[in-house]
């Protein structure tokens, strides 16, 4: 890839997500028109990530602050949004396993700081659905919700 700057914008908003899960796919979409505001933050890197996994060490790494959105079990009302730091989705211990993508991500978090390239910052977003079942989607209810999603997301990037 030559030519090409391998310079990493200091903030990612990274989106997780299966499209094929109905809300399971609220990260994905979240990004996708968090895309839109590009302009207005030259130093924030908007990125799909799909279903997480190993890559996502990459995709912080050395960046000064992560933001990852994501689809949670909370126990909360449908189309809830909610913002946790690392240390809350860790010690708070009802959240265990609400997300599909929680133990990846933590597992994750916990190897970038062992390879000292961890973020100083790692915020979550968690979107409680109505349903993960089968189906492209989205319920309406989170539909609905996505512009009160998109501007917490701003607000934190401000």
């Amino acid at each position: 890839m030559t030519g090409m700057s391998m310079s990493k914008k200091d903030v990612i908003v990274l989106g997780l997500g299966n499209p094929l899960m109905a809300d399971e796919g609220i990260g994905t979409v979240v990004v996708e028109k968090l895309g839109a505001y590009q302009e207005k933050y030259p130093d924030v890197e908007f990125m799909d990530a799909g279903a997480g996994g190993m890559q996502l060490l990459h995709y912080i790494a050395g960046r000064k602050k992560a933001v990852i959105i994501d689809c949670a079990f909370m126990g909360e009302a449908a189309g809830t949004i909610r913002r946790f730091t690392t240390d809350e989705v860790k010690t708070v211990k009802k959240l265990a396993h609400l997300s599909l993508h929680e133990v990846d991500i933590l597992s994750v978090i916990t190897l970038s700081k062992q390879l000292g390239e961890c973020p100083d910052e790692v915020v979550f977003f968690g979107i409680e659905p109505v349903s993960v079942e089968d189906g492209m989607e989205l319920s309406e209810k989170l539909k609905c919700s996505i512009d009160e999603y998109l501007n917490m997301i701003i607000e934190e990037l401000r």
